[in-house]
C-alpha cells in the first residue's frame, strides 16, 4: 500500500486541502498509516497532479493563504478501484495496515468485492493457525551472559496467549461481517457519484 492509495481514497470521499488530508493523518488515519510528515504529502500530491490522478482549484482566502483543493480525476479513480480491488496477498502480520485500509474505503466497492476481500484475508489467517499455532515453541537459546529462561520462556508463552486471542479476535470479526454482508445486515454500498472536475488548474499564484 503506497501513501498514494490513502490520498486518492481520502480525496475521493471528499476534494480536500493538503491540511486537511493531514489532520486526518494525524487522527484517524494514523492507525492506517503512522507518522506521515506534512512534506510527504504535499510531494505525494505533487506526483499525483504532474500524472494526471488528482487536480487543483485555489481558494482565495482573504486575509489568509490560499489553499488548493484537490480533486481525483476519472484516472485517479481509476487507479484507485484497481488498488482496491485488485488481487490482495495477505501479509504475515494481520495487524499490518492494508487490509484495514481497503476496508476503510469500502464506499467504493461492491459488497461482493467486500465479500472477497475479506474471504481472502480470512483464508490466509485460518491457515496460518493451522500451521503455525501447534508449533514447538521451545526456547532456542545459549547465552553468554546471565539468562533467566523459565522467566523468560513463561514471559514468551504468555505472548502466544496474547496472540492466539488477538488473530482470534481478528477472524471472528472477519466471519461476522461475511455473515452480515452475505445476509444484507450491510446494505449494498451505493454508486460512486459523479463529481465535476476542472478540465485545467494552474499554479500560477497559488500556494499550498
Amino acid at each position: 500500500m503506497k501513501l498514494e492509495h490513502l490520498l486518492l481514497g481520502l480525496i475521493g470521499e471528499k476534494p480536500s486541502t493538503g491540511y486537511e488530508i493531514k489532520r486526518y493523518l494525524d487522527t484517524h488515519g494514523r492507525f492506517l498509516r503512522s507518522n506521515t510528515t506534512m512534506s510527504q504529502v504535499y510531494r505525494s500530491l505533487a506526483g499525483m497532479v504532474e500524472r494526471g490522478w488528482v487536480l487543483f482549484t485555489v481558494d482565495d482566502r482573504p486575509g489568509a493563504q490560499d489553499a488548493k483543493i484537490y480533486r481525483v480525476t476519472p484516472e485517479g479513480m481509476t487507479v484507485l478501484l484497481d488498488w482496491l480491488t485488485g488481487p490482495y496477498s495477505p501479509p504475515s502480520r494481520f495487524q499490518d495496515p492494508e487490509f484495514g485500509a481497503r476496508l476503510s474505503f469500502a464506499g467504493f466497492m461492491t459488497r461482493e468485492q467486500l465479500i472477497d476481500l475479506i474471504e481472502t484475508e480470512l483464508t490466509a489467517r485460518e491457515d496460518q493457525v493451522a500451521r503455525f499455532r501447534l508449533r514447538d515453541r521451545t526456547l532456542q537459546v545459549d547465552p553468554d551472559v546471565a539468562f533467566d529462561y523459565e522467566f523468560a520462556a513463561a514471559f514468551s508463552e504468555r505472548m502466544h496467549v496474547y496472540g492466539m486471542a488477538a488473530i482470534d479476535n481478528h477472524m471472528d470479526m472477519l466471519r461476522e461481517l461475511r455473515r452480515d454482508l452475505l445476509d444484507g445486515v450491510i446494505g449494498s454500498a451505493p454508486a460512486i457519484s459523479k463529481r465535476p472536475v476542472a478540465a485545467e488548474a494552474s499554479e500560477s499564484g497559488a500556494t499550498r
